[in-house]
């Protein structure tokens, strides 16, 4: 099952990955309300209590692997709550039940003042060797709105192929496969990064435990 991340945390130079737990919540939900964010990831916005129920489901479920992405120089000071220095999630879904060596991955950076500072891209390598490691991914896809040229543009960098275009949904199917260069490509490329055991946030007052 999926909660193989729950208690690991990645920490890279720029970004730091924790899992998604319910102290999340509240700055996740406010993001969700950006009418830009719905649209980038054709989303619908979620009550509070709907988002709780989302973090739980997302948790439990065996075929989602999620992180937020922290700002790691403010998060490493200790001084400010996770809550403080999120900037974003990224996301690995095993999509094909036939074949669990695919997965689909997902980035969002849903504070503006992070974007196009390379924070987008060490989360998303960080998770594609996480995915690589633990879940014993060997193909990555990415399926990003046509308008959305930054994402597009980040995930050509990271060696990923255009493979289709849905006009419907007006979205666009990038595609990696995992070869023993890339692989090796991929592993240098987060060298850097350490993994360590993550202490969950106390939640304040009144939130309910999950």
């Amino acid at each position: 099952a999926m909660k193989i991340n729950q208690n690991t945390v990645l920490q890279g130079q720029r970004v730091t990955l924790v899992p998604y737990t319910s102290a999340h919540v509240p700055r996740y939900h406010e993001w969700m309300q950006s009418e830009e964010l719905q649209r980038l990831t054709a989303s619908e916005p979620l009550s509070l209590e709907q988002e709780y129920e989302m973090q739980r489901s997302w948790r439990d479920d065996a075929d989602k692997c999620t992180f937020i992405v922290l700002d790691m120089e403010r998060w490493s000071g200790q001084a400010c709550a996770d809550e403080d220095c999120m900037v974003g999630d990224v996301n690995l879904f095993l999509t094909d039940a036939e074949d669990p060596t695919l997965g689909e991955i997902e980035i969002m950076i849903a504070e503006p003042s992070y974007r196009g500072r390379g924070f987008g891209k060490e989360a998303t390598l960080m998770m594609m060797s996480y995915g690589v490691k633990k879940l014993g991914i060997t193909k990555f896809e990415a399926k990003i709105g046509q308008d959305n040229e930054a994402s597009i543009c980040m995930f050509k960098k990271l060696h990923f192929k255009e493979v289709a275009v849905n006009r419907v949904f007006q979205e666009v199917t990038l595609r990696l496969d995992v070869s023993d260069q890339e692989r090796k490509w991929l592993l240098e490329q987060t060298s850097h990064v350490e993994e360590k055991s993550y202490v969950e946030p106390k939640l304040p007052a009144g939130v309910p435990e999950t």
